[in-house]
């Protein structure tokens, strides 16, 4: 039996139930009224689980055998957004449900964005075809099928099929003597549409246990997906969320026993002295193969329908493994000279110099202001990798690479717009409960400082005093020796505070050009003169007129994490 996993999505009420229920007793009565026991069990199997079997399609292989349709239908919304997230790595096919009447909905805009992060295939399905009337119906599918592919041009979903059916005619009240409509001709493109899915046996044990139950004089059954890895009679696999590891004493796939599953099936794992109350849902995997995290460091992308700018400091819902925490960003980027450098995936290099930013960099948040000057200058330069740094309100435990996403959901769930910020995958996880003193100091992010002060006036040809690049009462010793500019061209240095005002005192190494000095005894010529209490108006308008003072830029970069503050310059 080949196994193909496939998500049922949609808006609330586009029928995806109903659509789920028909496709798997109109699948299980045709496929095999040899066996009963499954067809009673065809939708029971577990909350959002039910089975379809159906004849091999010739494209899979020669020979007899079977595929079994594993519908997934993605409950309501918070849940979907978790369940696809956790089954991203085994979803193979997505059926898109929409309501013949309504078209796209806010949700299924939703499912359409993490049907991209998460999966390959896809069908649309409209459903409640029986609410339109006769004779306009088949203009109204049409209408609606050009429709959703016009929605569907610019993702990878393009030219995906699109069928019409009616799940349940006459709606949840009608009897069940009403046959569902379409139902065959889309288990045949279901069909059509099946591969063999690469699949994986090596790397860690892990299932998502959607069902826990226990048997008489058996143990405790756990049903779930393999989403990644294999697991064999006699393993030990740990369930993470309780700390307690079990021995697997017996296995069904499909109710046969079997000693071996890997990544994508779906089986029924027998373990004993286990209380089932304790596990409805969850992960199970292989002993400390996955880490519990405070924080992690991702990479990540902005989700284009998201409307706003992603806010350094702004907390998200972070789904991450199967968990859903509140969590809190920090953005930031390579460093300037090196946005166009290809950046190796999956790996984050401790290395290297990040520049902080306060939003997530995108052609949107890019400033007005900004964009009137970089017009001339042509695009606006954008890394090609971003990273953001998650600190979590509570641990996650979850797989050491996994899918990341964020998302806002408190959002009015009425509000027509998308609640999907941004998508990822986590880099590097922080164990330890006091990471921002033990690991955050390793991350190397910036920010570059800018101040700006004027010179006061010459004491000699080779110092200056400086004022206004400091408050009051800023220690200036922890300036000394740092660089400065003149506006004029020289170079300085910080020689330490002169008198109480917040005042400083500028070496220039090479001495002042006889331009600027000129200017500076200018200025404070034209000062001492007006300082006598008898200043003219000609007295004041010459003054104004005088050269523009001299400024003094001071540039340096901080360390976000460094403890010490220390100030740097290159």
């Amino acid at each position: 039996v080949l196994n193909v996993n496939v998500g049922v999505l949609g808006h609330i009420d586009s029928g995806k139930t109903a659509l789920a229920r028909a496709l798997s007793t109109t699948g299980s009565t045709a496929a095999f009224d040899r066996a009963p026991q499954s067809r009673a069990r065809g939708i029971t199997l577990d909350l959002g689980f039910s089975c379809l079997r159906t004849a091999l399609p010739p494209q899979l292989g020669p020979g007899p055998g079977e595929l079994q349709l594993t519908l997934v239908d993605c409950p309501g919304h918070a849940s979907l957004i978790r369940t696809i997230i956790g089954g991203a790595q085994i979803i193979d096919l997505m059926m898109l449900v929409i309501d013949v009447t309504k078209g796209m909905q806010t949700q299924s805009a939703e499912c359409l964005v993490i049907g991209q992060i998460a999966c390959q295939k896809m069908v649309v399905v409209l459903n409640k075809i029986d609410l339109l009337p006769e004779g306009k119906r088949q203009s109204a599918i049409e209408k609606m099928t050009k429709k959703m592919q016009k929605t569907l041009e610019n993702t990878k979903f393009s030219g995906c099929p699109i069928v019409a059916v009616a799940a349940k005619p006459g709606g949840p009240e009608a009897p069940e003597s009403e046959n569902p409509q379409g139902i065959s001709e889309l288990i045949e493109v279901l069909k059509s549409q099946a591969y063999l899915p690469s699949r994986d046996p090596s790397g860690h044990f892990l299932m998502a246990v959607d069902h826990c139950f226990s048997i008489k004089g058996q143990g405790t059954v756990m049903t779930g997906t393999i989403l990644s890895g294999s697991v064999s009679l006699g393993d030990n696999v740990e369930i993470p969320a309780l700390k307690v590891t079990k021995k697997v004493k017996s296995m069904q796939m499909f109710h046969t026993p079997v000693t071996y599953a890997m990544q994508g099936d779906r089986v029924g794992v027998c373990v004993t002295q286990f209380d089932p109350k304790l596990l409805e849902r969850g992960l199970i995997c292989t002993p400390d193969s996955l880490h519990t995290i405070h924080a992690a460091i991702i990479s990540l992308k902005k989700i284009q329908y998201f409307r706003g700018a992603l806010q350094t400091k702004a907390k998200f819902h972070i789904t991450v493994g199967h968990e859903t925490v509140m969590g809190r960003v920090m953005f930031f980027s390579p460093a300037p000279a090196n946005f166009n450098e290809e950046i190796q995936e999956n790996v984050f290099d401790f290395e290297k110099d990040y520049l902080y930013q306060e939003q997530y960099l995108s052609k949107d948040s890019v400033s007005s202001e900004e964009n009137k000057e970089n017009d001339q200058a042509g695009e606006v330069q954008l890394p090609k990798q971003q990273w953001a740094l998650l600190e979590f309100e509570k641990p996650v435990t979850c797989p050491k690479l996994c899918l990341v996403i964020g998302s806002k959901l408190d959002t009015d769930i009425h509000a027509n717009t998308c609640r999907l910020a941004f998508h990822g995958v986590l880099l590097q996880g922080m164990e330890d409960k006091n990471y921002t003193e033990t690991f955050l100091p390793k991350l190397k992010v910036y920010k570059q400082k800018h101040k700006e002060g004027q010179v006061e006036r010459v004491m000699d040809d080779y110092s200056v005093i400086g004022r206004s690049l400091f408050k009051k009462e800023t220690n200036i010793q922890i300036f000394v020796g740092l660089k400065v500019k003149l506006s004029t061209g020289e170079d300085g240095i910080i020689d330490g505070g002169f008198g109480q005002s917040g005042k400083f005192k500028i070496r220039i190494p090479d001495g002042l050009k006889p331009d600027t000095k000129t200017l500076l005894t200018a200025v404070s010529k034209k000062k001492s003169k007006g300082g006598k209490g008898d200043m003219t108006k000609e007295d004041e308008s010459s003054k104004n007129d005088s050269a523009q003072p001299v400024a003094i830029s001071l540039v340096f970069k901080r360390y976000v994490f460094d403890t010490q503050k220390k100030m740097i310059q290159s």
